[in-house]
């Protein structure tokens, strides 16, 4: 590819009442060749907003079918081959344009942005979130990607030419302990249903001793200790969406 990577990148973004962040997220965007947004269902000004950027274009999918797949329909949409991934509460950082624009893309490349994940504020390098790489540029003839339910990825082949930026986006994770909340009961429910479809199985007493085994590996062991009360309620929610996770699959099974 030449130089100027990103006017032959499209930017995918699947998105769904994001009024807060979509400006500074799209206001980042603006060196790419075209901006896919997919809205599933927002009622608030997203699709308003975005309508006054020049290189976005918005399709409508009202159903949700996990996030793995809503993102392939989103990939299916853009012009281009090369695609950049980004969730609509994240941004890129001033540099990455550059970095992005002088690198050699191979047909196999897929390239890894790191996050800074924030939450009320904060910058969080514990808990697991930092320096959290995610793989989000690809060439969509060579790679896509995989249909999980949560915690979708690009799906790496054993030729795959890795690339890795860090500190890359700064990712709005939440605001509020109300927010996590709210992510943690979707996002558990997700999990558990697709355990449940591949045939997974659990019980009352791994599901208690998963989640205590991660609010200690992320309290002690990846530092949130050292981050006050945002620390805490961090691994307290990350203990509680394993319990429910499991629970949830559990409750599945016995109703089978």
């Amino acid at each position: 590819m030449p130089m100027q990577n990103t006017a032959n990148i499209s930017a995918v973004i699947l998105v769904k009442n994001a009024e807060k962040t979509i400006t500074e997220c799209l206001g980042t965007l603006r060196e790419f060749g075209e901006v896919v947004l997919l809205d599933n269902g927002s009622t608030d000004r997203t699709v308003e907003i975005a309508g006054g950027f020049q290189n976005v274009k918005v399709y409508s999918e009202p159903n949700f079918y996990g996030f793995g797949k809503m993102k392939n329909i989103a990939v299916s949409h853009a012009t281009n081959d090369w695609v950049l991934s980004i969730d609509s509460d994240e941004v890129l950082m001033p540099d990455v344009v550059g970095k992005i624009n002088s690198m050699q893309l191979n047909d196999n490349t897929v390239v890894a942005l790191s996050r800074l994940n924030y939450y009320n504020g904060r910058c969080m390098k514990c808990c697991g979130w930092y320096p959290d790489y995610v793989w989000r540029i690809f060439n969509r003839k060579y790679t896509r990607f995989n249909e999980n339910m949560v915690h979708e990825g690009i799906e790496i082949l054993p030729d795959t030419e890795k690339v890795y930026i860090k500190d890359a986006i700064k990712h709005y994770t939440s605001d509020n302990i109300s927010s996590l909340i709210a992510k943690m009961e979707s996002y558990s429910s997700l999990a558990a249903q697709q355990k449940f479809e591949a045939g997974k199985k659990t019980s009352v007493v791994a599901a208690i001793f998963k989640s205590l085994h991660t609010f200690n590996r992320d309290y002690f062991f990846r530092k949130g200790i050292f981050y006050g009360y945002r620390g805490l309620v961090i691994s307290a929610i990350n203990a509680a969406t394993t319990f429910l996770k499991y629970m949830k699959l559990y409750e599945m099974r016995i109703k089978e």
